[in-house]
C-alpha cells in the first residue's frame, strides 16, 4: 500500500466509510480521480486531488456558495483539504450527457440548464467576489488561456514553435476585443459548464433538478462566458436553432443588456474558450499522454470558424486566415498513448 493509499483509508476511517465497497466512478482532464464508496444502502463520492497538483480548497469555497444560493452542488460529507482528499454527496449515474445519449428531452434539458444560468446569475447580482474568494477572469487568465493555441496546438500541426511576434500581435488582438466589450456585467462563471458536468435530478424541484458537477475553477466574469460553454459544447453539437432560442430567452430575461454588445460578447468567449481548448486538447496529447481528445478537434474548429465570422471579431479572423488558414485546421497527429 502507498503512502497516498493508507492516507485516503485513514480519511474513510475518519469519515465513517472506512468499510464501505470502493469502485472507481471517473477520471477526468486534471490530476482528480472520482471513486464511488458503497455502504449498505448509502453512496458517496470520494475526490482525490492529490497536491501540489491539485487543490480542493477552490472546489469547497464555490461549492458552499452554490449551496447557499440554492442550487444543487453536492453536499460535503467529509474533507482533508492539506491532503487533497472530499467525501461527496452521490449524484447518481444521470449526467446530461447519458440521459441525452438514452433519448432524453433535449429541448427540456437545455432549457432547465439555461434557467440555472439565468437564477445564478440574478442571485449572484448581490455578491462579493473578494469576499468569496474568487478571482477576476481578467486580462491576464484570458491570455493564458488564449496563447495555449499558439504554445501547443500551432507547433503541432505546423511543426514549429510560434514566432514572438505572432503571439505578441494575437495577444494583442484578444486584448483589444475584451475591452470593447466590457459593458457586458460579471457573475460567477463556473467555466466548464457543459453536459457532463450537469447531472439529471428529476426529483429535486425546479433548478434544483440540474445537479452542478466541476466548478473548481470558477472566477468573477462575464454572463456570457458559461453560455457559450453549454452551447458550444467541445464534445457535442447543439442546434443551432435551440442555441439560438435559448440565447433569445436569456436576453428576454436580462432586458438592460445591450443585444448587440451581448452577441459579440458570446463570439468573443466562444471564440476565446474554442482556441482556449484547441490548445488544451493538444497538450493532454503531448504532454499527458491522453490522445483521446484530439478527436474531438473538427468540432472545436466549427465552432470557433462559427463565432469568428461574427463581424467583431473580424481582425482576429484577419489573424487566423494569415496564420492558420483552412488548410492547417486539423487534428493533430497523435503521440500520447492511451
Amino acid at each position: 500500500m502507498t503512502n497516498r493509499d493508507s492516507l485516503i483509508a485513514a480519511f474513510l476511517v475518519r469519515a465513517g466509510w472506512g468499510a464501505a465497497e470502493r469502485g472507481v466512478l471517473a477520471g477526468d482532464a486534471s490530476f482528480r480521480r472520482y471513486d464511488r464508496l458503497t455502504r449498505g444502502g448509502e453512496r458517496a463520492v470520494l475526490m482525490d486531488a492529490p497536491p501540489p497538483l491539485e487543490d480542493v480548497r477552490p472546489f469547497l469555497r464555490v461549492d458552499r456558495l452554490l449551496r447557499r444560493m440554492g442550487f444543487s452542488a453536492p453536499r460535503i460529507l467529509a474533507e482533508h483539504a492539506g491532503a487533497g482528499l472530499l467525501l461527496l454527496e452521490d449524484l447518481g449515474d444521470d449526467t446530461y450527457t447519458r440521459v441525452l445519449a438514452n433519448g432524453g428531452d433535449e429541448q427540456a434539458l437545455y432549457g432547465l440548464a439555461l434557467d440555472v444560468l439565468i437564477e445564478l446569475h440574478r442571485r449572484c447580482a448581490d455578491c462579493d467576489p473578494d469576499a468569496e474568494g474568487l478571482r477576476p477572469y481578467d486580462e491576464t487568465v484570458l491570455l493564458d488561456e488564449a496563447t495555449l493555441l499558439t504554445d501547443w496546438y500551432m507547433p503541432a500541426v505546423l511543426g514549429r514553435d510560434t514566432p514572438a511576434a505572432t503571439r505578441a500581435a494575437y495577444c494583442r488582438l484578444w486584448t483589444e476585443l475584451r475591452r470593447a466589450t466590457t459593458e457586458i456585467p460579471d457573475t460567477l462563471v463556473l467555466r466548464d459548464y457543459h453536459v457532463d458536468n450537469l447531472m439529471w435530478l428529476p426529483d429535486r424541484p425546479d433548478v434544483r433538478a440540474c445537479g452542478l458537477l466541476d466548478f473548481q475553477d470558477a472566477l468573477w466574469g462575464p454572463v456570457t462566458y458559461d453560455l457559450v460553454s453549454l452551447l458550444e459544447d467541445a464534445r457535442r453539437d447543439v442546434p443551432a436553432a435551440l442555441a439560438r432560442r435559448l440565447l433569445d430567452r436569456y436576453l428576454a430575461a436580462f432586458p438592460s443588456l445591450n443585444p448587440e454588445i451581448f452577441a459579440a460578447s458570446c463570439a468573443l468567449w466562444g471564440a476565446q474558450r474554442s482556441a482556449k481548448i484547441l490548445g488544451i486538447f493538444t497538450r493532454l496529447d503531448r504532454r499527458d499522454g491522453k490522445p483521446v481528445y484530439l478527436e474531438h478537434i473538427p468540432r472545436v474548429w466549427r465552432w470557433l470558424a462559427g463565432d469568428l465570422g461574427h463581424p467583431a471579431l473580424a481582425p482576429l479572423r484577419a489573424w487566423f486566415d494569415r496564420e492558420l488558414p483552412v488548410a492547417t485546421r486539423i487534428v493533430p497527429e497523435a503521440t500520447g498513448t492511451p
